[in-house]
């Protein structure tokens, strides 16, 4: 096995007709097959846990601190076991809920992948999802790149995956992608979707969504805001992306699985 494969997605909690999304989901899953995963708005209760009700046997899962009244909050899966979770709250100015804990976070887990891979930590950037809150996504952008820089150690390997809530032109994003420096700092990682298809849109909030025009945001007109990076050194990305697409990105019998589309990656060590 040179390389692996890992999938962002917003489950949308368990909203709409979740008995049909939840068949839609499982299959999806199974057939995606992926290694490591990041899910936002994840339900997990006394009662529910519906991560490990969508995923096959064999995953690794844990999930982050901070929840919403109701059990929604975020998680991070593996297929190997996830040795050690570092996690932090990005509360970065006045104006967040203090009820949507995991609105706002960040999670880092360091995972044993196969060789040639090796070590490598998986980080969960959840920030701000407000459209005005670009000042609080550019702070938790800095907020989480620093917390990468203590935590990863003597890890080569880093991979960060979530719901943004950011456009690729944003002040966070350019952050993120080495384009542009913020209070005072910089950084660099590779977009997995820019790295394979760039110039398509790849738009993972979208209005050909019935269920984004029905929701809470009926004008949407499309925006890629699901994002899987690679950390770079000083010449490029530790881990080539050979293959980027959408997920969940087409109705099954009629059936949309969520209302963001999900990202997948295919990732390997460089010869």
């Amino acid at each position: 096995m040179r390389g692996i494969r890992i999938l962002t997605l917003n489950l949308w909690g368990v909203h709409g007709d979740w008995s049909a999304r939840r068949r839609v989901l499982v299959d999806g899953l199974r057939n995606i097959a992926p290694d490591l995963i990041t899910f936002q708005e994840a339900v997990k209760t006394v009662e529910y846990d519906q991560v490990t009700d969508l995923l096959e046997q064999g995953y690794h899962v844990h999930h982050q601190g901070g929840r919403s009244a109701d059990g929604v909050g975020t998680a991070i899966a593996s297929r190997w076991p996830i040795r050690s979770v570092n996690e932090e709250q990005l509360d970065v100015t006045e104006r967040f809920d203090p009820t949507a804990r995991w609105i706002g976070s960040v999670a880092a887990g360091v995972v044993d992948c196969p060789a040639p891979v090796g070590s490598l930590m998986l980080v969960h950037h959840k920030p701000a999802w407000q459209l005005g809150y670009e000042r609080e996504r550019e702070l938790q952008a800095v907020a989480t790149s620093q917390f990468v820089e203590r935590t990863r150690g003597d890890e080569r390997h880093v991979v960060l995956a979530g719901d943004f809530d950011a456009t690729p032109d944003s002040g966070s994003m350019r952050f993120w992608t080495g384009r542009q420096s913020l209070n005072g700092a910089s950084i660099c990682y590779a977009d997995a979707w820019e790295a394979t298809r760039p110039g398509e849109a790849g738009h993972t909030f979208s209005p050909r969504n019935p269920l984004v025009v029905s929701g809470e945001m009926p004008l949407e007109r499309g925006r890629r805001i699901d994002y899987i990076l690679v950390r770079c050194g000083e010449h490029g990305p530790t881990l080539d992306v050979s293959r980027c697409s959408l997920a969940f990105d087409f109705p099954v019998a009629g059936v949309w699985a969520s209302d963001h589309f999900g990202v997948v990656a295919d990732l390997s060590a460089p010869e």
